[in-house]
């Protein structure tokens, strides 16, 4: 078939086709001149080398940076820069060709020294990647850096950026480049910048400027900079203030939440039937445990929905436990209802029979249970303070617990029975309630909810057998400091030592403000023995 273009016209055609696919290719080329460096002998030529190369937009200097960075860069004996590739081939980013790899290449090595400018060029590279979390990290480095020289590349990489967020840290960072190098104005406003992002860490480049050398002069000379710096370390010291009471706060309710978890189980166990039960921690043990064992057939048979292994867990821990629980009710505690010395006796016994039983089975070493990943990572709030995923799922959980215990109580016939046991034994006895059918329903729920509780602490630290050595004296000062059967005070007392004890630790210490948590408790039944919430009825008797 003919051409309906005259042959002038489709040689025009054909070159506007090829020209932008060379022009699209010539984007990830470099100049000879600029690579040249990288073949000398001279640290301070690499340096010079790889800083250009931090300042060009071309996609292609990102590219041998990072090739550099995992030691694939090497030289010929002629001095040309080549790239490796995979099957014995290299890539000569200068002409874009792909060439055998010539006998006698060097790999180009990179020292501590080159390593500083090679990260500090990646960061300046990545500021034109086309991925938005590439950027926002390499923004992040530049940010720490506070180079003077990097305000050039930093103000070109603002002008195109169109994220905001990351224009936003591009500001921040284009702040700390110039408070040591642009002039008075610009020095002044970059203090005002780095004081409204709060960062802790640009404090000390502000307070540099506040000081004196050894002539008495102000590093800062000028004033109004220095003032502004002045305003900005306290805007930033307020923002830290905000920041470590909101995180003090957050993680003294996690806190609470884990404590309330392990204590609620001892709330019915101990609050509403009077049993000392020192193999109450074990219990959490187990819950633990199970969620172990449940992560591991997850992982042999549905590795698919391994996400979901901890749903799962949820129904196995309580069952489990709360067998364990009417099972060691039966056979051990329902003879010492009323002997409150030999129940806590037999009780330590038991649980260093149950601690010996999984060093036996599982051994001695801690057991690995990894977060699903709906739970793992957390959200950044106020610049710098992570909230985490897994505690913000267990504080919900925790209070999802106390709603379904709350209904059991107060909602169901179980819940009747036992608040009828509670307040009169003999009476209720009386009128036809299976009281010793009741005790073992009740005491296997109170140990369901410790696995619960064991499920929970699976995704916040170790599970080992001696996991739940650590929570037991815990459980018991929230359970007394709530007032014994008392839901509400649980709750309350929970939440309370949680975060008292989270404001005392950094002043104090882990274990002083454990200490100090505990001479409070110990005052204050001194004063109010029936805790924050008196019992009512004839067993406040």
């Amino acid at each position: 078939m003919k051409s309906i273009y005259p042959s002038w016209q489709r040689l025009l055609l054909i070159m506007l086709l090829i020209l932008p696919m060379h022009a699209v290719m010539a984007l990830d080329l470099v100049e000879k001149t600029i690579l040249a460096g990288l073949a000398s002998d001279n640290n301070n030529e690499k340096i010079e080398s790889i800083t250009a190369l931090g300042q060009l937009t071309n996609p292609g200097a990102a590219a041998i940076l990072e090739a550099l960075g995992n030691d694939k860069v090497f030289v010929t004996t002629d001095g040309t820069i080549l790239i490796s590739q995979d099957g014995g081939k290299a890539y000569d980013p200068a002409t874009g060709n792909s060439i055998d790899t010539p006998a006698g290449a060097d790999t180009i090595t990179i020292n501590n020294r080159l390593r500083r400018a090679l990260q500090a060029a990646q960061a300046s590279a990545e500021l034109y990647s086309p991925s938005a979390a590439v950027r926002l990290a390499a923004v992040m480095r530049l940010q720490k850096e506070a180079d003077a020289s990097r305000s050039p590349i930093i103000s070109k990489a603002l002008e195109k950026e169109q994220d905001p967020q990351i224009k936003q840290a591009l500001k921040i960072a284009l702040a700390s480049s110039t408070i040591k190098g642009g002039d008075t104005a610009a020095r002044r406003q970059a203090a005002f910048t780095l004081g409204e992002s709060g960062d802790a860490g640009f404090r000390p480049i502000l307070a540099a400027m506040l000081q004196k050398d050894a002539n008495g002069k102000f590093n800062e000379p000028e004033n109004d900079v220095r003032l502004a710096a002045e305003t900005a370390i306290n805007q930033i010291d307020r923002h830290q203030t905000i920041v470590a009471w909101v995180g003090n706060i957050f993680f003294g309710i996690s806190l609470g939440s884990v404590l309330l978890l392990a204590a609620l189980g001892l709330a019915i166990t101990f609050g509403l039937m009077g049993i000392i039960n020192m193999a109450h921690g074990e219990l959490l043990m187990i819950g633990a445990y199970s969620t172990y064992v449940v992560q591991s057939l997850f992982k042999a048979y549905l590795p698919g929905m391994l996400d979901w292994y901890l749903v799962a867990a949820l129904p196995v821990a309580f069952l489990v436990t709360a067998l364990v629980g009417m099972a060691l009710e039966r056979t051990v505690i329902r003879w010492l209802y009323g002997r409150p010395l030999e129940t806590l006796l037999a009780t330590w016994g038991i649980s260093l029979m149950l601690m010996q039983a999984v060093r036996s089975f599982f051994g001695a070493q801690n057991v690995e249970v990894a977060n699903p990943s709906w739970m793992s990572g957390g959200v950044t709030v106020l610049g710098n303070l992570v909230l985490t995923y897994n505690r913000m799922v267990i504080i919900a959980f925790a209070l999802c617990v106390v709603g379904i215990v709350w209904l059991v109580l107060n909602r169901t016939r179980l819940g009747l029975f036992v608040r009828a046991i509670t307040q009169n034994r003999r009476m209720a006895d009386c009128v036809g309630v299976a009281t010793g059918k009741i005790d073992m329903l009740a005491f296997g729920l109170g140990a369901g909810i410790a696995g619960l509780a064991g499920v929970a602490l699976s995704q916040l630290s170790n599970v080992g057998p001696d996991l739940g050595r650590g929570y037991i004296v815990d459980s018991f000062m929230v359970v007394v400091l709530g007032g014994v059967g008392q839901l509400a005070g649980t709750v309350v007392a929970a939440m309370g030592l949680g975060m008292l004890n989270k404001f005392i630790e950094p002043f104090w210490g882990a274990v002083i403000a454990k200490i100090a948590i505990l001479l409070f408790i110990v005052l204050f039944v001194q004063k109010r023995p029936q805790g924050l919430f008196a019992p009512k009825g004839r067993s406040a008797e």
